[in-house]
């Protein structure tokens, strides 16, 4: 089986990035052959500033080194050392159905949130297709906002298949339900455009201070209040086992807990989970250049498998 997934390098990695694509990703490395990209493409779409993303393609080699990515069983690459992909991209904007991208609501959103209306935000599910078919991945890990461009990706693989002939894996998407949304602090989806993230990374002092953050309703200590309402507590969870999510519920139930000792709690497992792996970060950062091996040698991995992929695509449809 092969999975593969992907990540924008347009700003610090986040709660929200590792519980919702990052652990699913490196869990399922043991499952598969995995590709894991670096998506620097899309991030044009928002990162204008080019020291920025050079800086965040680093960034986000360096978290996913950190936390465990295996470079012996998981091919690591930038997006933009694969050029197959953008030519894909093209063979699949010829048979994509304008109707089918209208209806796409992640363009709709981001022009929403102030991003420019251009073609490459428009266009934004076919380079996403053609990222994951040039690979012919079996399995997608994503967030529910993007389980759509999964499903545009299968009907776009199926109509490519029905015309041209057998070309293209069909992909299904993986999706953890009880991950799928991460809060941010103001109640939202976390998210960098909202500023409401909790980085994953972060100094101890700077991660607390945003954990503290976090928005609550205004019950006094000795009220009882309900988990499955709280913010906090829905991060809690996430880091919790069974056991001390039932424990940590029962103390909101039972009243006498205080939103504040329910967010120490909560930093308490986020220093307790992160703490080993920013030294681990701190030390791969001491040797950027063994960082850029790994993406080089990925790349060259993964060119191997999209050339194969692309020579059929072209003979499919008459190039070759």
């Amino acid at each position: 089986m092969r999975i593969l997934s992907g990540i924008q390098p347009s700003g610090k990695l986040h709660l929200g990035n590792y519980f919702g694509m990052m652990k699913p990703a490196l869990e399922l490395q043991k499952e598969g052959q995995a590709f894991i990209f670096i998506a620097d493409y899309h991030a044009l779409t928002s990162v204008t500033d080019p020291r920025a993303l050079r800086q965040g393609q680093m960034d986000v080699a360096l978290d996913f080194l950190a936390c465990g990515l295996d470079t012996d069983k998981t091919v690591f690459y930038r997006q933009s050392d694969i050029p197959e992909v953008t030519e894909l991209a093209w063979l699949l904007s010829v048979v994509a159905p304008m109707g089918l991208m209208e209806r796409c609501h992640s363009y709709k959103d981001k022009v929403a949130k102030g991003l420019p209306a251009t073609l490459g935000l428009f266009s934004y599910p076919v380079l996403m297709a053609a990222d994951i078919l040039i690979m012919q991945s079996n399995l997608v890990p994503v967030g529910r906002d993007q389980k759509q461009h999964v499903e545009v990706t299968r009907d776009l693989a199926i109509k490519f298949n029905n015309v041209y002939g057998e070309v293209f894996t069909i992909p299904e998407p993986s999706i953890r339900t009880e991950v799928a949304v991460v809060p941010g602090v103001d109640g939202q989806k976390m998210s960098k455009s909202y500023n409401n993230t909790v980085e994953i990374f972060a100094e101890p002092k700077d991660a607390r201070s945003s954990i503290m953050k976090i928005v609550t309703d205004s019950k006094t200590v000795a009220e009882p209040k309900d988990p499955e309402q709280c913010n906090v507590f829905a991060l809690y969870k996430l880091f919790a086992s069974e056991e001390e999510r039932a424990a940590m519920a029962e103390r909101y139930r039972a009243g006498g807990l205080g939103y504040g000792d329910a967010k120490k709690a909560l930093h308490e497992k986020f220093e307790a989970h992160f703490g080993a792996l920013r030294q681990r970060r701190a030390e791969l950062q001491k040797d950027m250049g063994y960082v850029e091996s790994v993406l080089r040698k990925g790349a060259e991995r993964a060119r191997v498998e999209a050339d194969k992929t692309l020579k059929k695509a072209r003979q499919a449809v008459g190039l070759e």
